[in-house]
Formats: structure tokens, C-alpha cells, sequence
């Protein structure tokens, strides 16, 4: 099974986070001016920190990243039909558009290892271990830096 594309949308991720961020600045600026500087500074230490806190992650774990194309295990690799066309590109294009490498497609559909959900389990793993550096960094900055 090959994922569905997502639904499109014509605003950006995050706009209604954006949006009561922006609600509650106008608040802080008509309720006390004086705290902007304040909070604007705040706010460039929790930036630098999430920034510190990926690169601390792929400094110290640099062999051990997320990659998405382990949730390539989950497809359904009979449902994607290669042509000469694909072959000669070197890569097939699915119904969302995305380009798969033509050695990959070759290797889920002959494979057993497609039904492995160890690679699944391993970006799993990495994810949450970066969210917990990246959000352990900007604790740590938020409470005394």
C-alpha cells in the first residue's frame, strides 16, 4: 500500500499556532510594551536551544538518524508496477508523485525483509531520542539560561 497523499491545504502548517502566538504578543504589547524586548529574547534563546539541541543530536548520534524511507517497509511493493520507462530513469514515480529508486522498488517486491519492521522500529527510536535532546536543551534554557 502505498501512502495516500496528504490532503492539500492552502495555508502553511502551523497557522493557527502562528496565529494565537501573534493574538497573545498583541496582548503582552497592549497589556505591558516593556516586556516585548523581553519576550522577544525569550524567544531567540528557545530558537537557538531546539537548534543546539538537533545539531547536539546528530553530532553525538551521527551514524544513528532518522530516515524516512524505513517507512518504505510499510507499502505494498505488488501494488507498484515498474515499465521500461521506469527502468530507463532509474526511479518510479508513484501516485503521489514521489520518486522511488528503481533498486529499492527491486528489492521490497523480491524481498522477505519488506515484512521486518526493524527499520520502522530504529527511526522510531530515533526520532523520540532527538525530541527528547531538543526538548531537554531548551528546558534547560528556558529555566536558567
Amino acid at each position: 500500500m502505498v501512502p495516500a497523499p496528504v490532503s492539500p491545504s492552502k495555508l502553511p502548517r502551523l497557522t493557527s499556532w502562528w496565529l494565537i502566538a501573534l493574538a497573545l504578543s498583541a496582548l503582552v504589547f497592549f497589556l505591558a510594551p516593556q516586556q516585548i524586548p523581553v519576550s522577544l529574547y525569550k524567544l531567540n534563546l528557545l530558537a537557538l536551544a531546539a537548534v543546539g539541541g538537533y545539531w547536539i543530536d546528530r553530532a553525538i548520534f551521527f551514524y544513528a538518524r532518522p530516515q524516512l524511507s524505513a517507512l518504505r517497509c510499510l507499502w505494498d511493493w505488488s501494488s507498484i508496477k515498474v515499465t521500461p520507462e521506469d527502468q530507463q530513469r532509474g526511479y518510479v514515480v508513484v501516485g503521489n508523485g514521489q520518486k522511488i529508486p528503481i533498486h529499492e522498488v527491486m528489492e521490497g517486491a523480491h524481498s522477505d525483509a519488506s515484512n521486518d519492521p526493524a527499520k520502522l522500529y530504529f527511526m522510531l527510536g530515533c526520532m523520540l531520542r532527538r525530541a527528547i535532546i531538543i526538548a531537554a536543551a531548551m528546558l534547560a534554557i528556558s529555566m536558567g539560561g
